[in-house]
């Protein structure tokens, strides 16, 4: 063969790749059109500034309450702060507690035998209707609140560790002793990387049900938090900062779906793959 071998390398021609994917930019897209229909219908005055104000009203009010500028005898802040502690305290307890009641029942058919009919049986309730039961028992303090919460959280994380328990790959599981593994090793190498997944999406649903939740458990004898906020501003026709805490919500909420979604892809990136 008389082939000539040019030292020059052709230019690879890279194409270029956007930052963020085009379900992002659709997102952010129908976010617009949302935000352009809002304000078309109350620039021709469709609707009534009180029962719909303009998106910019709402944008200057949420920066006003934002500011040192009190609503409800608190800022923004405290109002969101008071919301977060709550929240993340009902989420560790509904954690540290039922993950490994999940993980009891799904080592033990004993244990699943005793507990499985318990949660199931209130598991469908609402659980608002537990607030009424709250109150009588705990007061109208932060502990009814907290409580209630951890009531709508603690069912999805421990059914969902429970299935990941039951799911993990049996072929594993009876291989690791006849590799000299203890109990404590086969629980901490084999099980609990096996059923982090469903745990983690157990703590998702978790997360949502309980935001949702403790938004309704603010609605009564609170005096801080993001869902007393937006009670007292209905009350006095406040429709700006109706929606500006109504936004705020949404907006905890997104960033903490986005936040367990990358920490369940940092924690499991096997997940989705086949072993």
């Amino acid at each position: 063969m008389s082939a000539l071998i040019n030292d020059k390398t052709l230019p690879v021609r890279r194409r270029l790749r956007w930052p963020f994917s085009n379900r992002f930019w659709l997102s952010v897209l129908s976010v617009l059109l949302l935000l352009l229909v809002w304000w078309s219908v109350t620039a021709l005055g469709l609707i009534a500034p009180l029962f719909l104000p303009p998106p910019q009203q709402v944008f200057s009010k949420l920066l006003l309450i934002a500011s040192p500028q009190v609503f409800m005898d608190a800022t923004l802040w405290q109002h969101l702060t008071a919301s977060l502690t709550r929240m993340l305290i009902a989420l560790f307890a509904a954690a540290a507690i039922g993950i490994p009641v999940g993980i009891l029942m799904g080592l033990s058919p004993v244990a699943r035998g005793l507990l499985d009919p318990l949660i199931e049986l209130y598991c469908p309730i609402p659980p608002l209707a537990y607030l009424p039961l709250m109150v009588i028992w705990f007061g109208i303090g932060e502990t009814s609140k907290i409580l209630l919460i951890y009531l709508a959280i603690f069912a999805p994380v421990t059914l969902s560790t429970l299935a990941g328990v039951r799911n993990a790959q049996q072929v594993r599981i009876r291989a690791a002793p006849s590799l000299g593994a203890t109990r404590w090793q086969l629980l901490r190498w084999v099980i609990l990387p096996g059923a982090l997944p469903e745990i983690l999406t157990g703590l998702r649903i978790g997360l949502e049900v309980g935001w949702s939740t403790r938004v309704a458990a603010e609605l009564i004898a609170a005096t801080h938090g993001l869902g007393f906020m937006v009670q007292s501003a209905g009350e006095f026709l406040a429709t700006d900062v109706v929606l500006a805490g109504i936004a705020v919500i949404a907006l905890i909420a997104f960033s903490l779906e986005l936040g367990l979604r990358a920490l369940q892809r940092r924690l499991t990136p096997w997940n989705g793959e086949q072993s």
